[in-house]
Protein backbone atom coordinates (compact mmCIF):
# COMPACT_ATOMS: atom_id res chain seq x y z
CA UNK A 1 0.00 0.00 0.00
CA UNK A 2 1.42 3.88 -0.65
CA UNK A 3 2.01 6.17 1.56
CA UNK A 4 -0.77 7.40 -0.47
CA UNK A 5 -3.20 4.51 0.07
CA UNK A 6 -2.22 3.98 3.86
CA UNK A 7 -2.94 7.74 4.68
CA UNK A 8 -6.15 7.92 3.35
CA UNK A 9 -7.32 4.07 3.99
CA UNK A 10 -9.13 5.44 7.09
CA UNK A 11 -12.09 7.19 4.74
CA UNK A 12 -12.47 3.33 3.46
CA UNK A 13 -13.11 4.95 -0.37
CA UNK A 14 -10.48 4.44 -3.21
CA UNK A 15 -7.73 6.77 -4.00
CA UNK A 16 -8.67 7.90 -7.31
CA UNK A 17 -6.33 7.11 -9.93
CA UNK A 18 -5.12 10.12 -11.17
CA UNK A 19 -3.59 11.00 -7.52
CA UNK A 20 -1.51 7.74 -7.73
CA UNK A 21 -0.11 9.29 -11.26
CA UNK A 22 1.31 12.19 -9.14
CA UNK A 23 5.16 11.92 -7.91
CA UNK A 24 5.99 10.96 -4.54
CA UNK A 25 6.46 15.19 -3.12
CA UNK A 26 2.86 15.80 -5.18
CA UNK A 27 1.66 12.69 -3.19
CA UNK A 28 3.06 13.90 -0.20
CA UNK A 29 1.46 17.69 -0.29
CA UNK A 30 -1.97 16.23 -0.88
CA UNK A 31 -1.44 14.14 2.32
CA UNK A 32 -0.86 17.22 3.70
CA UNK A 33 -3.41 19.11 2.68
CA UNK A 34 -5.84 16.39 3.17
CA UNK A 35 -4.77 16.27 6.94
CA UNK A 36 -5.34 19.88 7.33
CA UNK A 37 -8.64 19.62 5.93
CA UNK A 38 -9.87 16.97 7.76
CA UNK A 39 -8.24 18.61 11.43
CA UNK A 40 -10.01 22.06 10.45
CA UNK A 41 -13.54 20.43 9.90
CA UNK A 42 -13.24 18.10 12.51
CA UNK A 43 -12.15 20.87 15.22
CA UNK A 44 -13.60 20.15 18.32
CA UNK A 45 -15.02 16.62 17.62
CA UNK A 46 -13.33 15.19 20.05
CA UNK A 47 -14.54 17.51 22.44
CA UNK A 48 -17.98 16.87 21.56
CA UNK A 49 -18.01 12.99 21.75
CA UNK A 50 -16.33 13.50 25.28
CA UNK A 51 -19.58 15.54 26.40
CA UNK A 52 -21.75 13.04 24.79
CA UNK A 53 -20.52 10.40 26.65
CA UNK A 54 -20.52 12.32 30.18
CA UNK A 55 -24.42 12.90 28.85
CA UNK A 56 -25.89 9.35 28.01
CA UNK A 57 -23.61 7.82 31.10
CA UNK A 58 -27.24 9.14 33.24
CA UNK A 59 -29.39 8.84 30.45
CA UNK A 60 -31.14 5.30 30.88
CA UNK A 61 -30.34 3.10 27.42
CA UNK A 62 -34.43 2.32 26.40
CA UNK A 63 -33.95 6.47 26.24
CA UNK A 64 -30.61 6.81 23.97
CA UNK A 65 -30.73 3.64 21.99
CA UNK A 66 -33.62 5.11 19.49
CA UNK A 67 -32.63 8.93 19.88
CA UNK A 68 -29.49 7.63 18.65
CA UNK A 69 -30.55 5.09 15.75
CA UNK A 70 -33.37 8.00 14.78
CA UNK A 71 -30.50 10.53 15.14
CA UNK A 72 -27.07 9.88 15.17
CA UNK A 73 -25.14 8.38 12.05
CA UNK A 74 -22.82 5.69 12.91
CA UNK A 75 -19.58 7.55 12.89
CA UNK A 76 -20.88 10.02 15.63
CA UNK A 77 -21.85 7.11 17.22
CA UNK A 78 -18.85 5.58 17.03
CA UNK A 79 -16.72 8.48 18.12
CA UNK A 80 -18.91 8.33 21.62
CA UNK A 81 -18.24 5.32 21.83
CA UNK A 82 -14.46 5.13 22.39
CA UNK A 83 -14.96 7.87 24.75
CA UNK A 84 -17.33 5.58 26.89
CA UNK A 85 -14.77 2.91 27.29
CA UNK A 86 -15.55 -1.14 26.65
CA UNK A 87 -18.18 -1.69 29.68
CA UNK A 88 -20.75 1.05 28.66
CA UNK A 89 -20.18 0.61 24.82
CA UNK A 90 -20.90 -2.92 25.21
CA UNK A 91 -24.12 -1.80 27.22
CA UNK A 92 -25.21 0.27 24.27
CA UNK A 93 -23.98 -2.31 21.91
CA UNK A 94 -26.59 -5.40 23.28
CA UNK A 95 -29.25 -2.72 22.78
CA UNK A 96 -28.47 -1.55 19.61
CA UNK A 97 -30.28 -2.80 16.57
CA UNK A 98 -27.98 -5.71 14.35
CA UNK A 99 -27.89 -3.45 11.29
CA UNK A 100 -26.94 0.03 13.09
CA UNK A 101 -24.55 -1.98 15.62
CA UNK A 102 -22.74 -3.01 12.22
CA UNK A 103 -22.84 0.07 10.67
CA UNK A 104 -20.87 1.32 14.08
CA UNK A 105 -18.57 -1.14 14.26
CA UNK A 106 -16.80 -0.45 10.87
CA UNK A 107 -15.72 3.16 12.76
CA UNK A 108 -14.12 1.32 15.41
CA UNK A 109 -10.70 -0.50 15.63
CA UNK A 110 -10.48 -3.68 15.36
CA UNK A 111 -8.73 -3.92 19.17
CA UNK A 112 -11.96 -2.17 20.87
CA UNK A 113 -14.68 -4.58 18.62
CA UNK A 114 -12.88 -7.10 19.85
CA UNK A 115 -13.32 -6.65 23.27
CA UNK A 116 -17.18 -5.30 22.99
CA UNK A 117 -17.95 -8.82 21.13
CA UNK A 118 -16.08 -10.51 23.87
CA UNK A 119 -17.98 -8.42 27.29
CA UNK A 120 -21.52 -8.40 24.89
CA UNK A 121 -24.36 -11.53 25.31
CA UNK A 122 -22.77 -14.31 23.74
CA UNK A 123 -26.11 -14.93 21.44
CA UNK A 124 -25.39 -11.15 19.94
CA UNK A 125 -22.20 -11.13 19.75
CA UNK A 126 -22.08 -14.51 17.42
CA UNK A 127 -24.71 -13.73 15.70
CA UNK A 128 -22.55 -10.01 14.31
CA UNK A 129 -20.04 -12.47 14.47
CA UNK A 130 -21.44 -14.79 11.80
CA UNK A 131 -23.30 -12.04 9.68
CA UNK A 132 -19.39 -10.57 9.50
CA UNK A 133 -17.78 -13.52 7.93
CA UNK A 134 -20.18 -14.00 5.49
CA UNK A 135 -20.15 -10.19 4.90
CA UNK A 136 -16.74 -8.72 5.25
CA UNK A 137 -14.59 -11.55 6.01
CA UNK A 138 -11.08 -9.20 6.25
CA UNK A 139 -12.98 -7.25 8.79
CA UNK A 140 -13.90 -9.89 10.78
CA UNK A 141 -10.00 -11.35 10.69
CA UNK A 142 -8.77 -7.92 11.76
CA UNK A 143 -11.22 -8.43 14.31
CA UNK A 144 -10.53 -11.76 15.21
CA UNK A 145 -6.93 -11.36 16.29
CA UNK A 146 -7.37 -9.57 18.68
CA UNK A 147 -10.19 -11.75 20.41
CA UNK A 148 -10.13 -14.20 23.40
CA UNK A 149 -10.06 -17.73 22.98
CA UNK A 150 -13.73 -18.29 24.12
CA UNK A 151 -14.60 -15.90 20.93
CA UNK A 152 -12.44 -17.41 18.93
CA UNK A 153 -14.12 -20.66 18.96
CA UNK A 154 -17.63 -18.68 18.16
CA UNK A 155 -15.09 -17.15 14.98
CA UNK A 156 -14.26 -21.04 14.57
CA UNK A 157 -17.98 -22.46 14.92
CA UNK A 158 -18.86 -20.42 12.28
CA UNK A 159 -15.80 -20.38 9.89
CA UNK A 160 -15.25 -21.86 6.68
CA UNK A 161 -11.94 -21.47 4.91
CA UNK A 162 -11.79 -19.13 2.00
CA UNK A 163 -11.34 -21.10 -0.71
CA UNK A 164 -8.49 -18.27 -2.12
CA UNK A 165 -6.39 -17.89 1.12
CA UNK A 166 -3.21 -16.72 -1.12
CA UNK A 167 -5.60 -13.16 -0.76
CA UNK A 168 -5.17 -12.88 2.78
CA UNK A 169 -2.15 -10.86 3.99
CA UNK A 170 0.41 -13.17 6.25
CA UNK A 171 -1.21 -11.50 9.35
CA UNK A 172 -5.00 -12.63 8.21
CA UNK A 173 -2.90 -16.22 7.41
CA UNK A 174 -2.12 -16.17 10.83
CA UNK A 175 -5.39 -15.86 12.76
CA UNK A 176 -6.96 -18.46 10.15
CA UNK A 177 -4.79 -20.95 11.06
CA UNK A 178 -5.53 -20.53 14.72
CA UNK A 179 -9.38 -20.45 13.81
CA UNK A 180 -8.77 -23.50 12.00
CA UNK A 181 -6.67 -25.37 14.85
CA UNK A 182 -10.02 -24.49 17.23
CA UNK A 183 -12.45 -26.70 14.97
Amino acid sequence: MTELEQSLAWTNTPVPDVLTQLSSIQQQQIISWAQTLVGSKTEGLDELYTAISMIVRYIPNFVVIPLMVEHIKPQIAAGVCIKLGVEQATGYANDLPKEYFTEVSKCLDAELMARILENMKKHLAERFIESELKANLPRMLDIAQHLDRRMLEVVAKHFTIPEESANHSNLHQTVIEKIIALK
